[in-house]
């Protein structure tokens, strides 16, 4: 889609929220805003420096139809003068926007803006394979499917996605994907106080389960204050900022119904840090400090009885050990307990893994992520498979600001193997976005590398909290996903 039919779909999706702006002033916006440039400007620049159409064939399977499988089958459409590709996905709808379910959870958005008709998006000339992967045999390039093919390619690209595994918390039952089946998890998410807004339809419930919070600080009396929990696991996440996103919109949703007073936000890391990249770190900590929230670091969620509304917490910590004459230090011994909290509301961030088909066969590695080359997502041991999005094994890179980046280099050096060039030279730098909500109408763009320093795409303080990022991310990144990403030209 060219830049102008992307405007176009950016005002639609301007028009369409209640109390947006109007036309005139999201053109005015539009038109005013580096961001805005800068995002339409790439709908027709990032393909032009591999303008020339590539002769080289071979049949190339994609294992994985949502955003990263379906926009490199879209670059790579765009590149062959002959492509053979398939697809393989039994998914007849998809997530376009995981980000959006913190706007569904926010009440800004509904299940429905972030979902889209796989078909829609298969490219022209594509095969679709309804079915799931149950096998690999990278070997013998070829893999088996749950409708008992066997298929057969000269290239692989895998882009599963991960599951979130709710059965790694004793007490809850399920392991899906964020637009899959999730009858059995949502036995016990989404109702009695414990939500989850990781998966589509636990965003809706979160939502609900926000509106309930309220109701009951609205009605509470006693000296003790409700306790609100959002927990975040020892795993790899997708975007690692959401566990914090859903802390500040259940503040913001508090604050305007003037009850935050009788609630505790509590964030209980795994970790150590508030964030990865220092400067990032730093301003959210002093977000944190000026909403009064609360947090416990090293502590991770291992179980749940959600009709007892008690959680279990495994809290580490270091303790001073015997004197070790030789190196003159003190050796350091990791202590852990368990610690049971009482809740009202909690937020589950539910530990996350690859799919078992992958992380368990060939093509997967100790951890189950598919290891690669980390700057050209080639396979490190065979080199006609590529991997990107959320199942590759690169550091902080499961989000699609991420998935933006790598689907182009895996088109294109996928194509220098295919013409049996030695050297692959499209590199990943490692690139992500978190557009942190930090309010219901304010965001921080935080922009990074494996630098671990921010990378700002535009002339202004990544640390600060903005209304402009807010535009950016309710009205502009929606239709460039979609329009732009989907169809391999953003």
């Amino acid at each position: 889609m060219e830049a102008k039919n992307i405007l176009e779909e950016v005002l639609v999706e301007i028009e369409r929220q209640e109390t947006s702006m109007s036309r005139r002033n999201a053109l005015k916006f539009l038109a005013a805003s580096p961001v805005a440039a800068s995002v339409l400007a790439s709908a027709t620049t990032t393909t032009q420096a591999h303008a020339a159409s590539s002769d080289a064939k071979g049949k190339i399977v994609i294992v994985g139809g949502g955003l990263a499988g379906v926009a490199t089958a879209a670059k790579l459409t765009r590149r062959l003068s002959n492509p053979d590709i398939t697809i393989i996905e039994p998914n007849p709808k998809s997530v376009s926007y995981q980000p959006g379910q913190t706007l569904i959870a926010a009440g800004v958005w509904e299940k429905s803006d972030i979902e889209y008709e796989t078909e829609k998006f298969i490219p022209k000339g594509a095969t679709w394979i309804k079915e799931s992967v149950v096998s690999f045999d990278p070997k013998n390039n070829s893999l088996k499917t749950s409708g008992g093919q066997t298929i057969t390619y000269d290239y692989l690209v895998v882009a599963t996605g991960l599951m979130l595994d709710f059965t790694a918390i004793k007490g809850l039952d399920g392991v899906i994907t964020s637009s899959g089946e999730n009858t059995v998890v949502k036995q016990k998410i989404g109702k009695n106080g414990v939500y989850s807004i990781y998966f589509a339809d636990g965003a809706v419930d979160t939502y609900q389960g926000i509106q309930e919070l309220i109701k009951q600080a609205k009605a509470h009396t006693g000296p003790e204050k409700l306790q609100a929990l959002f927990s975040d696991p020892a795993t790899p996440i997708k975007c690692g900022g959401a566990p914090k996103k859903i802390m500040y919109i259940t503040h913001d949703l508090l604050s305007k119904e003037g009850v935050r007073d009788k609630v505790d936000l509590i964030f209980l890391p795994s970790g150590d840090k508030m964030f990865g990249v220092p400067e990032y770190n730093d301003a959210i900590f002093e977000q944190f400090k000026e909403r009064n929230f609360k947090w416990e670091f090293k502590t991770n969620l291992i179980a749940i009885d959600t009709e007892k509304k008690i959680a279990t917490f495994e809290k580490k910590w270091l303790e001073k050990g015997e004197y070790d004459e030789d190196l003159k230090e003190y050796t350091m011994n990791t202590m852990s307990k368990n610690v049971e909290k009482k809740y009202d509301f909690i937020h589950i961030t539910p530990p996350q893994k690859a799919p078992d088909v992958v992380g368990k066969s060939p093509l997967g590695s100790s951890k189950g992520w598919v290891p690669v080359v980390q700057e050209t997502l080639q396979h490190v041991t065979y080199k006609n498979i590529f991997a990107l999005g959320d199942v590759a094994a690169v550091p902080m890179g499961k989000t699609g600001g991420s998935a933006r980046k790598q689907y182009n280099v895996v088109a294109e050096n996928l194509i220098a193997v295919m013409e049996k060039k030695t050297e692959l030279l499209d590199k990943y730098d490692g690139y992500t976005v978190c557009p942190l909500i930090t309010s219901i109408g304010t965001v921080m763009l935080a922009e990074f590398n494996w630098s671990a320093k921010p990378t700002p795409s535009f002339p202004l303080d990544p640390t600060k909290e903005r209304w402009i990022w807010w535009l950016l991310k309710v009205y502009l990144l929606k239709p460039m996903t979609i329009y732009g990403m989907l169809s391999g030209r953003a």
